[in-house]
């Protein structure tokens, strides 16, 4: 999965930007001013930041963001987007849309979606880590994430083993839960069923049966009309057996007419045509006569089979008008009624069973929670020291991260609550018994808390950017690191660099950066330029290379672009980057 281009319409000072975007390192530098951040902006607003009218270019009706994404078809991204209607046959395409009026507008794989999307989609391509977006140190949850992440194969099998266990606890204790209801509540809804079922199985309804006896109804109550239109109809067709009566029949008319038409016929192929229709219609009566009278025949007055059907109608009746308009939904109920009488109709020796088999599968709960737990805190502690020495790397040398895992504690009678070997008790979840939080001591001496309150912004980049190296390097395709420079110098920036880069083995990498140290690491240099023709003011982005990359790199660190030393010490740094890379 790769970010390939951005295009930035109408955004701040950026009036119409593209960003082509490669694998690996990708650095994004500029005067101040000149809008690098808008790029970020921009790429905020591509991934379901909320809207600001605020960033619409002045005078411009909206401002547009566009990003086309390389991805594969089982990526979840892609099946988010195929989901929302969308199509990402060809590469996905994600757009939004900002009115200067405040509305906002997205489009993913080419159809209209929510903004909120974009988010989910955003989720599983790009991590954002600046000052203002910081999401996976500030979730509580990431940090168990994170150190999931790192544990590899070792936590992901004590989890699976712990959900399967806590998943069947989990079941058991709802099924008791439901028996433990008043005695006297589930003997009224056991009887209840019971009187249902016998009801309905002394009827023995067949599904659609209500629609048969009600048209044999119709036919055993005007079974003598019947009879009687159906013969009439046989002797118009074929004449009747009774001497008396000598009408002609249509069978015989038809017989003469084509009986004329027979010695001229021919002579003419349309007359013969037609002899042969008038022959045709003589065999369709005579077949229509003999079924008449074959049904004429059938149908029989039987005031005892009706008496019978009436029975069985007002029997029927009688189940569904309790327990539903048609017999399709009066089994279903049954069916239901069964199941459940099977749930609850259980004995005191049952129910103590139940029980026992509920505290047991409590205590197992609890044995593979602990297991887990194990698993984690030897991740944490890898993690711990691992981070420790890359922060010491990024200008956080007195820095030192700790992970703390420990259980969620809890009473005995708590309703999540399950017993630990040691005699405890801890509160069980989804994810396990533990609460996971990655915290820092930024300086000696200074206590460790929760990395988003000791941290500052650019301190909290640095922890992020530390915390992918060591535990989720590949499970974003795409890191975007907007700050993570903030008050670094000299040989830091080197070393900064350094691991931008190493995460960029593994992963697409973008970062905003002031710094030359870093930027001479890209594998891609990207420039956002200002102009102004004295009254408006506009920026646009280029790639630079050769010596317009050194010029750019030694205007980042002498102030000039054109100083000697300064692209000397550029020309270093793209060295030094080509004999570490």
């Amino acid at each position: 999965m790769t970010l390939r281009r951005i295009r930035i319409h109408r955004l701040g000072v950026i009036d119409d930007a593209e960003l082509d975007l490669s694998d690996g390192l990708n650095v994004i530098t500029g005067e101040t001013g000149a809008g690098k951040t808008m790029v970020v902006s921009g790429l905020g607003l591509l991934l379901g930041d909320r809207a600001d009218a605020g960033l619409v270019r002045d005078g411009a009706p909206a401002a547009v963001v566009e990003g086309e994404v390389d991805v594969a078809p089982d990526h979840p991204a892609s099946i988010r987007v195929e989901e929302a209607g969308g199509d990402v046959s060809d590469g996905l395409v994600l757009v939004r849309t900002v009115a200067a009026q405040g509305r906002s507008r997205a489009h993913v794989g080419g159809r209209s979606a929510p903004v909120s999307v974009l988010s989910e989609v955003g989720q599983h391509l790009v991590a954002v880590h600046g000052q203002a977006d910081q999401w996976r140190l500030r979730d509580a949850d990431q940090h168990r994430v994170l150190i999931d992440d790192a544990g590899g194969e070792e936590v992901a099998r004590a989890l699976t083993a712990y959900q399967e266990r806590y998943a069947a606890w989990l079941a058991a204790r709802d099924r008791l839960a439901e028996l433990r209801s008043t005695a006297a509540d589930r003997a009224r809804r056991v009887g209840m069923l019971r009187a249902a079922l016998e009801e309905i199985e002394a009827v023995s309804p067949v599904e659609g049966e209500e629609d048969v006896l009600r048209a044999e109804t119709e036919r055993l109550t005007h079974a003598e009309e019947l009879r009687n239109a159906a013969l009439s109809a046989h002797d118009v067709l074929v004449g009747s057996d009774d001497p008396a009566e000598d009408a002609p029949s249509l069978v015989a008319l038809v017989a003469a007419a084509e009986s004329g038409l027979a010695p001229v016929s021919v002579h003419d192929e349309q007359l013969a045509s037609l002899r042969t229709r008038l022959g045709e219609i003589g065999y369709l009566a005579s077949d229509l006569a003999a079924d008449l009278a074959s049904y004429g025949s059938a149908i029989e007055v039987d005031e005892e089979r009706l008496d019978e059907v009436h029975r069985r109608r007002a029997d029927l009746t009688a189940l569904l008008r309790k327990y539903g308009p048609s017999t399709a939904e009066l089994l279903a109920f049954g069916e239901s009624s069964a199941a459940e009488l099977g749930r609850i109709d259980v004995s005191d020796e049952e129910l103590e069973e139940l029980e026992t088999q509920v505290e047991a599968m409590a205590a197992e709960v609890g044995a593979a929670g602990g297991t887990l737990s194990r698993a984690r805190s030897a991740t944490a502690e890898r993690v711990s020291q691992e981070v420790t020495a890359e922060l010491s790397h990024l200008a956080m040398g007195s820095a030192v991260v700790e992970v703390h895992v420990a259980a969620r504690p809890a009473q005995a009678d708590d309703d999540r609550g399950v017993p630990l070997p040691d005699g405890g008790w801890a509160r069980a979840t989804t994810h396990g018994l533990d609460e996971v939080e990655i915290r820092l001591a930024a300086n000696p001496g200074a206590p460790a808390r929760s990395v988003t309150r000791a941290a500052s912004g650019g301190e909290l980049s640095r922890v992020m950017l530390a915390l992918e190296l060591v535990c989720a390097r590949g499970q974003v395709p795409t890191y975007v690191f907007d700050e993570v420079d903030a008050g670094v110098g000299g040989a830091a920036a080197l070393d900064l660099g350094a691991r931008l880069a190493a995460l960029a083995r593994s992963a697409q990498v973008i970062v905003v950066t002031h710094l030359g140290q870093v930027a001479a690491y890209a594998d891609r240099h990207l420039v956002v330029r200002k102009s102004t023709d004295g009254q408006v003011t506009s920026s646009d982005v280029a790639v630079v290379e050769g010596q317009e990359r050194e010029a750019e790199l030694a205007r980042m660190l002498g102030g000039v672009a054109d100083s000697r030393a300064a692209v000397e010490h550029a020309r270093e740094l793209l060295a030094r980057r080509e004999e570490v890379g």
